[in-house]
């Protein structure tokens, strides 16, 4: 019987191997899980069981929930960003038991997309330590925000009615790690207002603009600037746009290089790969 030291968090602990293989250790989500699940047990905030579930939880390559859904703990260590749960299309009963799972394996930063405001209530009850955006129905439950962001995220919408797309991907971005630089309402139909950001926009390391319509807008950023652009099409607009098809095959068909673009509404998917290529300014891609 060997015994292997092993270090999660900043708390030391050994591992006992019944066998003579060598054992598969799972990391933590980070080295900070560990330490936030001993200082709730500190503060009384959970059980001396609890903390052994959490503990246990997160050595786990998923968190189970009842048959209907295997949770992945360890994405943000493994990818650099985070599972971000959509409500959108699963039964209410199956979100609350998504977050009572979280919640008994003390995690934070939970991000969920696509809340309803009436959902949203019942998930209170049992996470009542969050925050709720109305305008892209995102939420957060357990906020523990990171204390320093890193890089620089450009975020543009062409007109008003892009902004619940837009905030959805701050939001995303941010808890991610990333900082992030709005810009509301500088579509094509009046250029001068995008001509009046553009010396902002050209220190970006990255950029993300939400369009509708014919969503010109991503070509013209795509010929001014030299950073990447991530264009997410959307599905507001009159008539022709169809749901956003219009705009999705007008970015795909931009013919200026460099024009990245995600489906339709797509906002957690354009945050993942803006944080991503934000990252990479950092040496590194966590």
């Amino acid at each position: 019987m060997d015994s292997i030291p092993v270090l999660a968090g900043r708390c030391p602990f050994t591992v006992i191997v019944l066998s003579s293989t060598p054992p598969y250790i799972d990391e933590m989500d980070s080295a900070l899980t560990t330490t936030e699940i001993l200082r709730r047990l500190l503060q009384g905030e959970i059980s001396t069981e609890d903390c052994v579930r959490a503990i246990e939880a997160g050595r786990s390559h998923t968190l189970a929930v009842d048959g209907i859904a295997r949770l992945d703990p360890g994405r943000r260590e493994r990818t650099g960003f985070p599972e971000v749960i959509l409500a959108e299309g699963k039964a209410d009963d199956d979100v609350l038991r998504i977050l009572e799972t979280l919640r008994d394996a003390a995690r934070s930063n939970i991000l969920v997309s696509r809340l309803t405001e009436h959902l949203f209530a019942s998930c209170a009850k049992i996470l009542p330590d969050a925050e709720y955006h109305h305008r892209s129905g995102m939420a957060v439950f357990r906020p523990d925000p990171p204390q320093e962001l890193k890089g620089d995220i450009a975020l543009i919408t062409a007109g008003t009615a892009d902004l619940g797309i837009a905030e959805e991907i701050e939001i995303a971005c941010r808890y991610a790690g990333s900082s992030v630089r709005s810009f509301a309402d500088v579509g094509v139909a009046g250029l001068h207002r995008l001509l009046d950001i553009v010396p902002e926009l050209e220190r970006a390391r990255v950029v993300v603009c939400v369009a509708g319509m014919e969503a010109a807008l991503p070509s013209v950023l795509a010929g001014l600037l030299s950073a990447p652009v991530i264009g997410v099409p959307v599905s507001t607009g009159y008539g022709v746009n169809s749901g956003g098809w219009n705009a999705l095959l007008s970015m795909l068909g931009s013919c200026a290089p460099g024009v990245l673009t995600v489906n339709i509404d797509n906002g957690i998917g354009a945050a993942a790969a803006a944080h991503r290529i934000n990252l990479l300014g950092e040496g590194k891609q966590r």
